[in-house]
């Protein structure tokens, strides 16, 4: 598949992002406001009038582009809303980023958010359009909770092996998410914790599975070649991709449920974009995925940073610790920083841009100079899939 290059370069130059948590005195509004603010704060000559045009990311937190037109009280402005799953915050970064590259606008607005405490029922809502009744129907935990078995079978995993490199990604998200005051769980958790938590589905338990939180999240973007306008550390865009599944996986006897092809793809093209040759050594930090700990393994092998059939080997092994080889999560990832739909993909970009501009604190990878961001979407066989390469340099 072709990618052609975008007529412009582009760069971020400011981003916020609220606490994800349970915010119950806290509206849609309110975290749109609180994320907003917090990103305006770093560019004092520089107000939302400035802004040509915004973009709003959620899934069910609202429709239009009132979501976010409403609380900022925006007058004669572009608001777009959109939704992609749980991609929904980078499918409203990716739009951003067209809006500039293409030449139409010199200064955009990304924001996601989701309000998903305040309903009647637990985990993530959806309301979906009639179906044909052919559709698997299944819970997220279900879905997910395939890829360990099936790992484990392709490649001659031990039942011991696997659950102790699942309980090494929770372990290893909640420690990082520790130290970080915006994350969802502040806690670091032990291996016996994680695996005496009641079972879900399969081999997951509660502590395999990601917090469900309130939260939003922005980012202000412009041509790379007017990043310095507004800051002395711009983080480029050198890379992206988003690819949408057909859902064939579901019905095709030929997927296992040991990958996912939509991140093989959309990793590819933004690699190439990027001129990223060799990932697992080139990258200096990863936010993935990571709904479920196996996503996470599997992910490893996916965006290239492991051989097939040896990231659980690799996790055990320390490799994506904080002060591993390629460290992963290094803000809690979903699993403890929490999975406000509409923001999530804009958390991860979040973090890629703190640790590219040395402001990660106790988390900061040392001589950090290009990050990956990857959102997922969907289920395993039925994804859509967002990957971006960001760097400290052109």
């Amino acid at each position: 598949m072709t990618t052609n290059r975008m007529a412009h370069d582009v760069a971020i130059v400011a981003m916020g992002c609220t606490p994800f948590r349970d915010h119950w005195n806290s509206s849609a509004d309110d975290l749109l406001v609180d994320a907003v603010g917090d990103c305006m704060k770093s560019l004092p000559g520089l107000s939302l009038e400035d802004v040509d045009a915004f973009w709003v990311g959620t899934q069910g937190t609202g429709l239009s582009g009132q979501v976010l037109a409403r609380p900022l009280r925006l007058v004669g402005k572009p608001v777009t809303r959109v939704e992609n799953y749980c991609a929904t915050g980078s499918e409203s970064f990716r739009n951003a980023v067209f809006g500039v590259a293409s030449g139409a606008y010199d200064i955009v607005m990304a924001t996601g958010v989701e309000k998903l405490k305040d309903s009647s029922q637990s985990g993530l809502s959806a309301v979906l359009p009639p179906a044909d009744g052919t559709d698997v129907d299944w819970t997220a935990p279900a879905g997910f909770s395939l890829l360990g078995p099936a790992y484990q079978a392709a490649h001659g995993v031990g039942d011991r092996d696997m659950r102790s490199a699942l309980t090494h990604v929770a372990v290893k998200n909640h420690a990082n998410g520790a130290l970080n005051e915006r994350a969802q769980f502040q806690k670091a958790v032990s291996a016996e914790t994680v695996e005496r938590s009641p079972r879900i589905a399969g081999q997951l338990g509660v502590m395999d599975c990601s917090g469900v939180s309130d939260g939003a999240a922005a980012a202000v973007i412009v041509r790379a070649e007017d990043a310095h306008k507004y800051t002395g550390r711009p983080v480029y865009l050198r890379g992206m991709s988003f690819v949408a599944g057909s859902g064939a996986g579901l019905a095709s006897s030929g997927y296992d449920f040991t990958t996912f092809p939509e991140v093989v793809a959309a990793a590819e093209q933004a690699y190439e974009q990027a001129g990223v040759a060799d990932p697992a050594t080139e990258i200096s930090l990863a936010e993935v995925h990571d709904c479920f700990t196996p996503t996470e393994v599997v992910l490893m092998e996916d965006l290239g940073f492991s051989e097939r059939g040896k990231a659980w080997r690799d996790i055990l092994d320390g490799r994506y610790d904080r002060d591993g080889a390629l460290p992963v999560n290094t803000d809690g990832g979903l699993k403890s920083f929490g999975h406000p739909v509409g923001a999530t993909g804009l958390r991860m970009m979040f973090e890629c841009f703190t640790q590219l501009r040395g402001e990660a604190g106790e988390r900061q990878v040392p001589g950090a100079r290009l990050a990956v961001a990857q959102n997922l979407g969907g289920q395993p066989g039925s994804s859509v899939a967002f990957v971006a390469v960001l760097g400290s340099e052109l």
